[in-house]
């Protein structure tokens, strides 16, 4: 992976752990200590993602994702705030973020966020059809014979995982790697969320199964009677 992340912090303690926590994700890191650092290093490197602190002295972080769009309008950044009101997060928004993450969160959820930054370019698939299954990723809906099936997050994460790899079995590590955002969980965490999705097919009344290949991972098919 050579997707290079700006991390924006003015506690130089913590861009330092949440980039130690990136490098061994595969990305690629570097860390500013504030609004003016960071454009520097924006101005001079080519960067994909920024990971920016919205409470820093000075130039907020609201003002440093203004400006990075500014200089990079491809950059995606993901603004992190212990400040949890609607208000802020719509503020953060319309300052030009991707996506607001509140404080405290877990590293596994941000690695999820950042992976799907990671798919929001022009070429990116926003539909899937498989059989009776129809998803649309940029809504995060899903839909059965025009009927809506009401998924979690996650479970809408493990399922789209599922479509885009139609027919193809995918192992428990790579179904953590990309829902959970690391392969270091248990297992059965993958295991029970199939069972989920599972209950949740059948009660639609839908044909795609879910298949378990024993000792590997799980295969969706658009209907029981394939492979």
């Amino acid at each position: 992976m050579s997707i290079r992340i700006l991390v924006v912090d003015d506690e130089p303690q913590l861009a330092g752990l949440v980039a130690r926590h990136l490098e061994r994700e595969g990305y690629r890191t570097s860390t500013a200590d504030g609004g003016i650092a960071a454009l520097t290093l924006a101005s001079g490197g080519d960067f994909d993602l920024a990971v920016v602190d919205v409470n820093m002295p000075g130039m907020t972080g609201f003002e440093v994702c203004r400006r990075l769009k500014q200089i990079d309008g491809s950059i995606r950044v993901l603004m992190l705030s212990a400040r949890d009101a609607v208000d802020d997060r719509v503020h953060g928004l319309d300052s030009g973020a991707d996506d607001y993450l509140v404080k405290p969160f877990e590293f596994a959820e941000l690695f999820a966020r950042l992976r799907v930054l990671t798919r929001r370019d022009g070429n990116a698939q926003l539909h899937w059809r498989v059989g009776d299954l129809a998803l649309a990723v940029d809504r995060g809906a899903v839909t059965v014979k025009d009927a809506h099936l009401q998924l979690s997050r996650r479970e809408f994460d493990l399922l789209r995982t599922l479509v885009e790899h139609a027919g193809e079995t995918v192992s428990r590590s790579a179904l953590l790697a990309e829902v959970w955002g690391s392969e270091h969980f248990d297992s059965n965490v993958v295991d029970q969320y199939i069972g989920y999705l599972r209950r949740k097919l059948d009660a639609i009344g839908s044909a795609a199964r879910i298949i378990t290949e024993r000792g590997v991972g799980f295969r969706l098919l658009p209907s029981g009677d394939e492979g």
